[in-house]
């Protein structure tokens, strides 16, 4: 089991925009087959990456909030966050290795 985070619109700004450490943020829903196809690479990351890393997931269906705030029309999409902002966005399905260059300029 990984180590991600379940977000929601509480705990975003703590988890999230206050975060020490970069977020990867999954948009995701429960029926959508890509989602679930990605999710053994976020969750193998959010172990070796832990503490230089945060994982975290939002349902779509259960936050569309943030959803919209985030402008996510399809999923997944993957929002990588750095001291507050949002500074990269990969939509649909992508290889690790490809999600591992999204964030690694951002690891310290």
């Amino acid at each position: 089991m990984g180590n991600e985070i379940t977000l929601t619109k509480d705990n975003f700004d703590a988890e999230v925009l206050k975060s020490g450490v970069p977020v990867l943020v999954d948009f995701w829903a429960p029926w959508c087959g890509p989602c679930k196809m990605i999710a053994p690479a976020l969750e193998s990351m959010s172990v070796d990456f832990g503490g230089k890393l945060k994982i975290g997931k939002i349902n779509v269906d259960e936050e569309a909030e943030l959803a919209v705030e985030f402008g996510i029309d399809s999923i997944p999409t993957l929002l990588v966050f750095h001291k507050g902002e949002t500074v990269t966005r990969q939509i649909g399905l992508a290889p690790r290795e490809a999600l591992e260059n999204l964030v690694k300029p951002y690891l310290s």
